[in-house]
């Protein structure tokens, strides 16, 4: 696991193939995308101990978007929102704050950063903002009972090395869907 590795080749080479596209497939793929983010942040609500898990995947689609292009992911984002409030208003306040902050401050950064340490670092920033925000100035209990309401700085640290973790495993998987994307473009083309 190399942490200064340039992943720049495997963002542009997504970013290439979703601008050969036409704007009707365009226009689909995110909605298919804004779909699946909404389901699976929606799936706390409807299956209270399994959706637990299904939730967190919310942002797989929208930090592909952004990888594909930036006003893609913005899109994405914020199509995501209003199906929640349809769908799930109690999830809601946690999306535009965690997981699709996380999908999109990620996504972002494979487009602006080459090295993988920077796009860890960038996520794991944005996605403590996120938490932050919702914790100490929202005063919405986004973690429950373990976090204190005021804030600390061991609570701050255990969010930081949480936030690291978190993004860094996006990133991973992030990285791995590219590279299965390419192949299968590849094994079509051929």
């Amino acid at each position: 696991m190399d942490f200064f590795k340039h992943v720049s080749d495997e963002s542009r080479f997504s970013r290439e193939i979703f601008e050969s596209q036409n704007r009707t497939m365009k226009l689909v793929t995110v909605s298919l995308f804004s779909c699946l983010a909404a389901i699976f942040q929606a799936a706390g609500g409807f299956f209270p101990i399994a959706g637990y898990l299904i939730s967190p995947l919310a942002t797989a689609p929208v930090m592909l978007c952004s990888m594909f292009s930036p006003p893609v992911g913005i899109a994405c984002y914020f199509l995501t929102i209003i199906l929640l409030l349809i769908i799930q208003p109690a999830e809601l306040i946690i999306f535009p704050f965690t997981t699709g902050l996380l999908g999109l401050g990620i996504g972002l950064s494979f487009q602006f950063f080459k090295r993988k340490v920077t796009i860890i670092a960038a996520g794991a920033f944005i996605l403590l903002a996120g938490i932050m925000c919702l914790l100490y100035i929202f005063q919405f209990p986004v973690l429950g009972p373990f976090v204190p309401a005021s804030f600390s700085f061991f609570t701050a640290g255990g969010l930081l090395l949480f936030a690291c973790l978190y993004s860094w495993i996006w990133v991973e998987i992030g990285i791995i869907i590219v590279k299965r994307l390419r192949n299968s473009v590849r094994r079509f083309w051929d």
